[in-house]
């Protein structure tokens, strides 16, 4: 029974609604993806690692820090692994690229969001044309003009409220999904500028003399 309004609805919408129907699927395909891969990172992210690396780098003991480090799936104890264990690169080169690269992940799609937050309602807009233009080319033309007439008015608004609900579909995970990449980056900006610090300052100690433990020399060695 609703499959069979369903298609009543959708063939009452005029031929704009088949590339409505693409943008549909488009959607529902990026924001379900989506939706998967952060509920994923949510369930990767390990704030006590992440307590536990710092704690050691801040004490000098960057070798500790980065063994606490390997093997974690949290993008931002990865960038910081990454940068600890450079090698053709500085410090702040390989925390960047590390960086840029977990952002490239959780920013994947965006672009595809906001595209169909602008396209599905300019689609619902042709549809309203096209319907207006049928409603108007059968009025005078014979007696069941009346009906084609309000036809047309009814494929015009089908498309202009599908075209809508599409949009609105795409726009509040769209907002969101922004949301938690700049909230991740700035995770990442934080870890990042904290460990070139702590680096810094231990290079800085190492040249004025003070004591550097063994653990630190190799990252050290890198700068």
């Amino acid at each position: 029974m609703f499959a069979h309004i369903a298609i009543e609805f959708f063939v009452a919408g005029g031929p704009i609604m088949w590339p409505i129907l693409g943008t549909f699927m488009v959607a529902i395909a990026v924001v379900g993806e989506r939706i998967l891969w952060w509920a994923r990172l949510g369930r990767n992210r390990d704030p006590l690692r992440l307590q536990d690396v710092l704690a050691a780098a801040e004490q000098g003991d960057f070798r500790r820090a980065s063994s606490l480090a390997q093997g974690s799936e949290d993008p931002v104890v990865h960038t910081i692994w990454h940068g600890l264990n450079h090698v053709n690169s500085s410090l702040q080169g390989a925390l960047q690229v590390a960086a840029g690269v977990e952002l490239q992940k959780a920013g994947r799609f965006q672009s595809t969001l906001d595209t169909l937050v602008t396209l599905a309602p300019l689609l619902g807009l042709l549809g309203t044309v096209t319907g207006i233009m049928g409603a108007f080319t059968a009025i005078g033309g014979d007696e069941l003009a009346i009906g084609k007439v309000t036809g047309g008015i009814g494929e015009a608004l089908i498309a202009t409220a599908c075209g809508l609900g599409i949009a609105i579909l795409c726009l509040i995970p769209f907002n969101l999904f922004n949301a938690k990449v700049a909230k991740l980056q700035f995770d990442l900006e934080t870890a990042a500028t904290n460990i070139d610090v702590m680096v810094s300052a231990a290079k800085q100690k190492k040249i004025n003399g003070g004591s550097v433990s063994v653990s630190e020399t190799t990252t050290l060695l890198r700068q």
